[in-house]
């Protein structure tokens, strides 16, 4: 590869983790800053009548944001990504692409809060929409007249259902339809649904980009020029852009992008295996162990395997104490930190989903969520041996 002459490594086979460390040198500051300056500031001043610096106002465009935005969609691979104030933020503007009376098509196993998007303002707004396992099921049967969409996660959260991003959006396109793809639990390291055919690319921006359990974010990645602008006009008008300081909060999270998703992968393939030996787990769902329906699906168009992984065991007493002991391990509601996280779907992130999806897709009170940290993996291992320990003996 030749890279002569050039001032960023703009060329698309350049390494994942060398990505990480880039910033968009076109948008530098003077000082040429390694670290980039946080803009706070809420206006510009104009150079005189009919002139600009490029930045009028923080709600329409920002240079700290401009560069994360920048930086975003160089991993992505795509033209642009528009960074909103949260990830919700990012799929209610997405959503607002559609108008009423249109349907499209969602994975029935989703983020309880995309749900309660879809269910509370969607259908509100005149939107329709039909839930099916798109890691199994055909969505041609599902398209009607007015379907314009199909909006999924893969691997889902919480029950790791795997999707096959080429084939479902070859299916898509033969019928005219959008794929709007959800990657927050692999993020841009692992994962890049643009390059496999997706339309528009959404991140929680406050998981593994982010890193640290310290901000809230949200990105939409895209291609497509005309889908760009309308979103960039959404964006603008509804005032739902990511603040400055936040902004250069995430560019500092994805500088360790690639070292804590190495390690935190580690870690979740050896407390998956570790996980399926103890006589209270039920089942244990990951997709980098090779009895996951997905196993092959994600070696063909993931370049690894993510750091969430989902159990169940065998009572919701044992469940319920496992809550109640952790003690390395935190009992908190998100992932992708450098901490290890456990959740309780059932009660938090899918407590508004309603009960017969719930029991559809197989979450019940003794499923168990866990994002998988950068700690020692023997400390994590102990944990368990402690909290299974603790959980049998109040269990009987």
């Amino acid at each position: 590869m030749d890279c002569s002459g050039c001032n960023r490594c703009t060329e698309i086979n350049c390494s994942i983790d060398t990505k990480c460390q880039q910033l968009d040198r076109s948008l530098m500051d003077k000082y040429g800053a390694i670290s980039f300056p946080i803009y706070q500031t809420a206006t510009f001043a104009h150079p005189g009548l009919g002139q600009s610096t490029g930045y009028d106002y923080t709600r329409m465009q920002n240079p700290t944001r401009q560069q994360l935005e920048s930086i975003v969609s160089y991993l992505e691979n795509g033209t642009d990504a528009i960074a909103f104030s949260s990830g919700m933020a990012a799929v209610a503007t997405v959503m607002e692409l559609l108008q009423p009376g249109d349907h499209f098509i969602i994975d029935s196993d989703l983020y309880g809060g995309s749900i309660r998007l879809f269910n509370e303002i969607s259908k509100k707004n005149g939107l329709t929409f039909t839930a099916a396992n798109l890691s199994t099921d055909d969505i041609r049967p599902l398209i009607q007249d007015n379907t314009k969409a199909v909006y999924l996660e893969t691997p889902t959260n919480p029950m790791m259902n795997v999707t096959d991003i080429e084939e479902l959006s070859r299916a898509a396109h033969e019928n005219g339809l959008i794929l709007i793809v959800d990657n927050t639990f692999l993020s841009p390291y692992f994962q890049n649904p643009l390059d496999l055919g997706a339309d528009i690319v959404i991140h929680s921006g406050t998981k593994f980009l982010g890193g640290h359990h310290d901000t809230i974010g949200g990105f939409v990645v895209v291609k497509d020029k005309a889908i760009d602008e309308r979103l960039r006009f959404l964006y603008k008008t509804t005032g739902a852009g990511l603040s400055p300081f936040d902004s250069w909060l995430i560019l500092r999270g994805i500088r360790t992008l690639a070292v804590r998703l190495e390690r935190a992968q580690e870690n979740a393939l050896k407390l998956a295996r570790f996980l399926k030996l103890n006589k209270h787990v039920t089942k244990v769902i990951y997709p980098g162990l090779e009895d996951h329906p997905g196993y092959n699906i994600m070696k063909k168009q993931a370049r690894g395997f993510g750091a969430m992984l989902t159990f169940e065991v065998d009572s919701v007493s044992f469940a319920k104490a496992i809550l109640n002991n952790v003690e390395l391990i935190y009992f908190a509601e998100s992932l992708g930190g450098t901490e290890t996280l456990i959740t309780y779907p059932i009660t938090q992130t899918h407590a508004d989903v309603p009960k017969d999806v719930l029991e559809k897709n197989g979450i019940n009170d003794r499923v168990l969520r866990l994002s998988v940290g950068i700690e020692g993996i023997n400390d994590l291992i102990c944990e368990f041996n402690r909290v299974f320990s603790v959980a049998e003996k109040i269990c009987g």
